[in-house]
């Protein structure tokens, strides 16, 4: 289990079939009144909100048990979508460990959470110099924010790892187990043992 690094606060909690990596963004689309109100909470005070892969039960309805961890959502977009609902675009920021949950009378579940120590730069092994040039390549193809990364980023152990969890099309599941590891090169490790899975057959 990763280590916690400061003691419970408050969050109020998304519960997706999807999972958000730290630095990586992602579009959600807003129509429940526990999540506008949210979003204009957030809108108003600049506070962030916790997306945690749902464990049990669906999105949208009764509210679905999330797991344990997650990661911090910060809002930097918001738009109008063509039918009429609202769409945000949201960045991942830090990891957190789901302590304990409560439910709103409003179906909004809010955590008591912990935010995860994460480690700096780490120099990236040469034993894993295949999977900077992968990124790189995938991030020349695909473009983006991310193709505006100084060089020094591909020889962070941190950074390359989170961004192949984040642009690989590798399973909700395993981006999960990705998201749970603290340990960058533990991450790259697994992968490296992910890759294959994803060449054609």
């Amino acid at each position: 289990m990763p280590r916690a690094a400061t003691p419970s606060v408050s969050l109020p909690l998304f519960a997706l079939h999807a999972v958000l990596i730290p630095g990586a963004q992602l579009q959600m689309r807003i129509f429940e009144p526990r999540y506008l109100d949210l979003v204009r909470q957030c809108g108003r005070d600049g506070s962030g909100f916790g997306v945690c892969l749902i464990l049990d039960g669906r999105e949208a309805g009764a509210a679905a048990s999330p797991v344990a961890i997650g990661t911090e959502a910060r809002i930097v977009d918001f738009t109008t979508l063509p039918d009429g609902l609202l769409g945000i675009t949201v960045q991942g920021a830090r990891r957190f460990h789901v302590e304990r949950t409560h439910v709103r009378d409003n179906g909004l579940i809010v955590a008591d959470i912990a935010w995860l120590d994460e480690s700096g730069p780490i120099p990236l092994a040469i034993k894993h110099d295949l999977l900077a040039t992968l990124l790189r390549r995938l991030i020349e193809h695909m473009g983006g924010a991310h193709a505006r990364a100084d060089a020094s980023a591909y020889k962070d152990a941190a950074w390359v790892s989170w961004r192949l969890a984040e642009l690989l099309p590798i399973a909700t599941g395993d981006r999960q187990v990705l998201l749970q590891e603290s340990d960058p090169e533990a991450r790259l490790q697994h992968l490296l043992e992910l890759i294959p899975r994803l060449q054609p057959e």
